[in-house]
Order: C-alpha cells, then sequence, then structure tokens
C-alpha cells in the first residue's frame, strides 16, 4: 500500500507540475505507474486528495530548503530574515509556482488550513518566542507575530508565482518582507 502511495504522489507531482492540476489526467497517471484508480481512490479519496499529498511533500521540501538557508546566519534574527527570503525566492522554481503556490490555494483552499503550513508556523513560533525571550523582537503575542511572517513570506511567495513577470517582482517582495519583519525588531539603542 505505502509503495503505491509513493508510486501515486511521485506520478502526480510530474503530471501536475506539467499539466497543472486541472488538466492533469488521472487514468494517465495511474496508468503511468501500473495502477487503476480504485488504487488512487483508496490511497487518497479523489484528485484533491492526491493534490493534497504532493502539496505536503513539496511544501515540506520548501520548509527544509529555507530552514538550510537560515543555517549559515551569523545571528537568529538574521536566520528568520533568511528563512523568509529563501521561501519567497522559491516561488521562481516552476514546480513549486505550479503545485503549492497556484493550484494549492485555489484547489485545497486557504493554505492556513494546510498541515504542511502549520507545521512551518509552529517553527516560525519558536523561532519568534525565542526572539522575544532574547530581547531581539519587540514583546508581542507570538501567535500574532509568527502567523503574521509566514503569511507575509507566503503571500509575497504568491505574488512573485502569479506574476508575469517573476524576476522582476522578486526583489520588490523581499525588500517588503524584510521591512515589515524589521518592525518587530526591538530598538536595542
Amino acid at each position: 500500500m505505502e509503495e503505491n502511495r509513493v508510486k501515486l504522489i511521485g506520478a502526480a507531482r510530474k503530471a501536475f507540475a506539467a499539466s497543472g492540476f486541472a488538466a492533469a489526467s488521472m487514468d494517465d497517471l495511474t496508468a503511468q505507474v501500473g495502477l487503476t484508480r480504485g488504487a488512487l481512490y483508496h490511497g487518497f479519496g479523489d484528485k484533491k486528495g492526491l493534490l493534497a499529498a504532493v502539496v505536503a511533500q513539496v511544501d515540506g521540501e520548501m520548509a527544509a530548503h529555507a530552514h538550510q538557508a537560515g543555517a549559515s546566519a551569523a545571528t537568529p534574527w538574521e536566520r528568520l530574515l533568511a528563512e523568509g527570503e529563501a521561501y519567497i525566492e522559491m516561488a521562481l522554481d516552476p514546480e513549486i509556482r505550479r503545485i503549492v503556490l497556484l493550484d494549492g490555494p485555489a484547489f485545497l483552499g486557504d493554505p492556513s488550513r494546510w498541515p504542511s503550513q502549520n507545521a512551518c508556523l509552529s517553527m516560525t513560533k519558536q523561532a519568534v518566542a525565542d526572539l522575544i525571550a532574547e530581547g531581539v523582537m519587540k514583546p508581542i503575542d507570538i501567535e500574532a507575530a509568527s502567523r503574521l511572517l509566514s503569511g507575509t513570506a507566503f503571500n509575497a511567495a504568491l505574488w512573485v508565482a502569479a506574476s508575469d513577470e517573476p524576476h522582476i517582482v522578486l526583489p520588490k517582495a523581499i525588500e517588503a518582507f524584510r521591512m515589515m519583519v524589521e518592525g518587530f525588531k526591538a530598538d536595542r539603542s
């Protein structure tokens, strides 16, 4: 059963990235991996369930990449900024753009309800709590700050992904993200 799940997610990921969710044929997808539609329905409920599994996989990879981008930052504050910027920059990747940023919200609804986004939010909450405890961030409600920081990065990525000129929009999005995040920084004068 797990092997079928892995096969279907892999085939769906390729199909959704190439054709988009709406245009991807479930018959073609299942035939590619030697399975039936019944296997798809058994493992995922329906085509949307399969998309949710693919989005979770790709979004998890995005979170890992963002975390890796922040790993070499000199300070926890710079790590927070680097992770957010890396997340926004991933909107240039065609697979991420199509699956997570365009089709995900269009077909799965509000990203703040996705388990993968809530996993990212949990990591942001911990980072914010630590930064507040260290006096780097202004004392503010951790939940509110974390949701706004995560939402800002996600919405900036959405803007880049939906743009006809993403390479022109990207630096604008990152500059605005940085300015917004700097507003949370404690005055250490």
